[in-house]
Order: C-alpha cells, then structure tokens, then sequence
C-alpha cells in the first residue's frame, strides 16, 4: 500500500474512532443530538491534518492534541499523529510531545469527569487511562521505526554488498587479464625472439651456404611451430571449463629443452647445475623455468652473440639461487626489458651459428621482468637485475633471484 492510501486509512479510521468517542461522551455528558452533530464534523475537519501527518509530523501531533481537548471527536487522530512522529522523529520533539500529550489527557479528565464516579477518582482514572494508551502508541511507534531502521540497513547493506561483488568481478577481471598477458609473454616472447633473430640472420647474411640457410629456415619454422602450439595452449586455457584437462605448464624439468633451443637459435650457453636433484614445488619449478626462458630471451634480443652463463644452486640457508648472466655488447650499450642491455652487437664471424650474427633489434613490450618480480614475490623470495662490473668479466648484465625451497607436497 502506498504511502497516500496509509493516509487515507488514518483519516476514515481517526472519522470512526472519533464517532465511537462522541457517542460515549454524549452519553456520559448528556451532550444534545446538535452538539454531537457538531462534535462530529469539528473531529472530521481537523483529522484532515492527518493528509500532512509524514511531512510536517511535529506541527501535526502538536495541533491534533491541543484539538483532541476542545472535541472528543479529534482524540483517536491525536493519537495517530503521536503514533506517526515516534515512528519518524527521535530525540526531544518526541519527549516534548509526549509530554504535552500527557499534560492535555490529565486536563481532558479534569475537565470532563466522569458523573458516575467522584471528580478525585475519575482524574486518577482518566489520568490512569491516558499513561496506558500514551505507552501503548510510542511502543507501537517505536517498533515501527524500528522494523524500518532494519529494513533500510538491509537494504543498504544489499546495495554495498552488490556494489562491493561488482568492485571484486573487475578486480577479478584485471587480475585475470594481467595474468593472461604474463602468460602470453612468457610463453610466447621466447619463441618469437628466436624467429626474429634467425630471420636477420638471414636477411644480412648473403654469404651463407644453402646448408645454414636450411638450417636456419627449419629452425624459425620449428620455434614457429612451437609458438603456435603455446598459443593454441594459451587460448584452450581461456574456453576451457573447469573439468576441462589442459596440458601442464612447463617447469625445471624441461630446461634441458629449452637450453637446447636456445643453444639451436646460436645462443652460447653455459650451465653450471648445482641443485643435486632435489625435488621441487610445482609452483617453484615453474618460476624456475620462467626466468631462465626470460633470461635466455633476454639475451638473445639485447645481446646477440654474447655467452649466457646459467647458475643453479642451492644455499645454505634452503633457498634456491638462480642467475643468468651474459657479458654487454661492445658497442650500444643500454638497458632492455627493465635492465638488459639494448643495441646491436657486432656480428661474430663464427660459421654455421646463423643466429649469432642477427643485428636487428628485436622489440619487446618491457614488462617481462616486472611479472618475474611478481612471480618470485608471490614465493616470498626476491628478484635483481641489473648490469654490474668484474674486473674478470667485465660489464655483465646478471639476473638473479632467490625463492624459499619447500618441500613438494606431492608427486
């Protein structure tokens, strides 16, 4: 019901009430049939106040109880005025009105005493009488406020609730879309690399036998191939469902692997494997195989032709150390990916390593050292890189990491 037709109610239920109120003092006052006539329609004017009970409740309850005094026929609108501000006001209006409502009760008693007992006792009585319906409305107005209090607490609890399921869904969403992007970088910049870098080789090496050029083709066309099969992986994660069975990622135990592609690619690279077969986390293997790909990726597009030299150990404390370490070009000397040197490197006159020779520098979006931090972080180790200087090796640019070693919880 809307709030008009609550108002409607009030006015027709304040008309009846009063009637039932006017025949009862007739009775008692012996008031004459125009007296009660007038009664009547003097309570059925002034309960029209009733219309403007919820926006003006304070005047309202004030005027409707001075009223209920002079006419019998304005007492039960006196009281759904009252009933009204307790439900909508709180603090000192709803004290003062109860009060005058009190005040105007123990005066109507005064006033008009009933014949039928001595004037003393019909005062206590009425008086008795007014406390009881005065106690009986602000209970029934603060139950009410009370019932609304909780609904709009609910209802705004609801709205905070679904305003804070939306904030969660698109941080959910960037978080899937910045891991989505990781994946596609780390899995996908290594093989790309080695294609860009064989197709230098063989745009500014004119001088290659058919021997190396087939050799180089069948190289771009395999990391080709094996690019797509990440891409495909990568894309069969995003339309898989959750019972779904997807290929396992990569992780230590395919570094054999991925060195030996990069050794295909012309890449000089130098193991040193200290880790003894320990068993590792799959989550801590697959951060391994991570940054050793970004290393060697690294290095082949900011370096070309320089040695990589790969350290895997275990420390004292339990900690895995891994560093990828590979000397700067001789000349254009920067930084990549966040701290790799960029620029061209002179060209070796090696043969048959096609790879080595490749002097295009090879784009990159920069952001594949800054997920490898985050992949460490996420282990509780920590990531450097950087270029540092050794009067042994010279300008070096190193990247290492640190990361607890848990032991397995499965197979």
């Amino acid at each position: 019901m809307s709030g008009r037709a609550w108002d409607v109610a009030a006015i027709l239920s304040s008309w009846f009430g009063g009637l039932l109120l006017i025949g009862e003092a007739a009775t008692a006052r012996g008031l004459s049939d125009d007296a009660v006539f007038l009664h009547f329609v003097a309570g059925g004017v002034l309960s029209l106040a009733l219309w403007w009970r919820r926006s003006r409740p304070v005047p309202v309850a004030f005027f409707l109880t001075v009223a209920a005094v002079v006419t019998d026929g304005a007492g039960l609108a006196g009281l759904i005025a009252l009933y009204t501000l307790v439900s909508l006001r709180r603090g000192r209006p709803v004290v003062v009105l109860v009060l005058v409502n009190l005040a105007a009760g123990i005066v109507y008693s005064v006033i008009y005493p009933d014949p039928a007992m001595p004037a003393a006792v019909s005062t206590v009585v009425g008086s008795v009488l007014t406390i009881a319906l005065l106690a009986a409305t602000v209970a029934l107005g603060l139950a009410t406020r009370a019932r609304h209090e909780l609904i709009e607490s609910l209802r705004e609890r609801a709205v905070r609730a679904e305003t804070e399921a939306h904030l969660r869904a698109e941080q959910l969403r960037a978080r899937e879309r910045e891991r989505i992007a990781r994946e596609m970088h780390d899995a996908l910049a290594h093989r790309i690399s080695m294609v860009s870098l064989h197709a230098g080789a063989l745009q500014i090496r004119p001088d290659l036998t058919p021997e190396e050029v087939a050799e180089a083709a069948a190289t771009i066309r395999d990391s080709a191939h094996h690019a797509l099969e990440d891409l495909r992986e990568i894309l069969g994660v995003l339309r898989a469902g959750p019972g779904d069975a997807l290929r396992p990622q990569p992780d230590v135990r395919q570094l054999g692997r991925l060195i030996a592609d990069a050794g295909a690619a012309g890449m000089e690279v130098t193991v040193a494997d200290r880790l003894g077969g320990h068993p590792m986390s799959p989550s801590l293997g697959r951060t391994v195989y991570r940054l050793v790909q970004e290393g060697l990726t690294n290095a082949g597009k900011h370096a070309p032709g320089s040695p990589v030299t790969l350290l895997l150990e275990r420390t004292r404390d339990g900690e895995l150390h891994l560093r990828v370490s590979n000397p700067l070009p001789p000349v254009d000397q920067g930084l990549p990916d966040g701290g790799a040197a960029t620029g061209r490197a002179a060209s070796p006159d090696g043969p048959g390593r096609p790879g080595g020779g490749a002097s295009t520098p090879v784009p990159g979006a920069g952001t594949g050292l800054l997920g490898l931090t985050e992949r460490v972080e996420l282990l509780g180790g920590s990531l450097r890189h950087g270029v540092h200087g050794s009067p042994r090796t010279g300008l070096t640019f190193d990247l290492e990491a640190w990361a607890p070693w848990p032991t397995p919880s499965g197979p």
